[in-house]
């Protein structure tokens, strides 16, 4: 999304974001698994080949060409801005602009991954990985090892 002369700054504080109150427990959902055949025949990883088949593309033409021609700075920003979006419309509980913001914020993801060379396939099977693994259990198990951020080398905040 553009910038808008009409967009309101808000601030809130962590709690008002996920008050503890409205936290509930997670329940695995299980969801079908698709066969081989049509494990690549997702919406999002149609519209990652759409994006990665722009990345060489005019930049007068193509949006996602525009952005990626621009450099991983600024792809991230933008991500990051689109992010913010999306959440600031979660918390002031606006239904169908979350579903738009998602959107954006799904579509700018993939041009990350594109700009920084990650596959779809990388991320389903990292998440297949952690499937019906507890998010406590799995943190636990990291706790005798080094820092996440030390272990992917990345100065992600822990």
């Amino acid at each position: 999304m553009g910038k808008s002369a009409n967009k309101k700054k808000v601030t809130l504080p962590i709690r008002t974001i996920v008050p503890k109150a409205k936290l509930k427990p997670k329940t695995k959902l299980k969801l079908p698994v698709p066969p081989p055949d049509r494990v690549a025949d997702t919406v999002l990883d149609r519209l990652y080949g759409i994006v990665h088949s722009r990345r060489d593309a005019n930049p007068s033409h193509s949006h996602s060409a525009r952005l990626m021609s621009r450099g991983i700075t600024k792809v991230a920003q933008k991500f990051g801005e689109e992010a913010v979006e999306c959440l600031i419309e979660a918390v002031t509980g606006n239904h169908d602009a979350l579903v738009a913001e998602s959107a954006d914020v799904l579509y700018h993801l993939l041009v990350l991954w594109v700009a920084s060379g990650v596959r779809p396939e990388e991320v389903w099977e990292e998440l297949a990985r952690r499937e019906g693994v507890s998010g406590i259990t799995e943190k636990a198990s990291r706790s005798n090892r080094l820092p996440l951020a030390r272990r992917l080398n990345t100065s992600k905040i822990p």
